[in-house]
């Protein structure tokens, strides 16, 4: 079964919880500065602790999650679950979801390739629907 460990890396923590699919991607993810703890950035080699909170940015999906447990093997979804406490916001789990329905920008065929004005308007368009995303969590 299951055995707690003692130390414990982020990156082998996020594997074996099935935040992340393989441990490579956990470790790329700390690198990158997506896996913070108390806003600052984390390591790969950072020691985990029970109680500990940790924001993950997982392509657009934000995640805020709480160590309740030390897990040091990968195990099925519902006993992983048993090992953090997932205290994600309602609005991030929501704008995650949302962004799903987006505006999908579409040129009709035969028009060609977009010329710099087009280019401007498609540009202007896109960072203002980002723009409103991010304001309005």
């Amino acid at each position: 079964m299951a055995e707690a460990a003692e130390k414990l890396r982020i990156d082998k923590y996020l594997w074996s919880i099935r935040i992340f699919k393989t441990r490579s991607l956990a470790t790329e993810a700390c690198k990158a500065g997506r896996v913070k703890l108390n806003g600052q950035n984390v390591k790969p080699s950072a020691i985990v602790k029970v109680g500990d909170t940790y924001a993950i940015q997982k392509g657009i999906e934000r995640k805020v999650v709480k160590v309740t447990g030390l897990l040091e093997r990968r195990v099925d979804a519902k006993t992983a679950a048993q090992f953090y406490e997932d205290q994600t916001p309602v609005e991030d789990t929501y704008a995650y979801k949302s962004s799903f329905h987006a505006p999908v920008l579409k040129r009709d065929r035969g028009t060609g390739r977009p010329t710099k004005k087009d280019r401007r308007e498609i540009d202007e368009l896109k960072s203002d629907w980002w723009d409103d995303e991010e304001h309005d969590n």
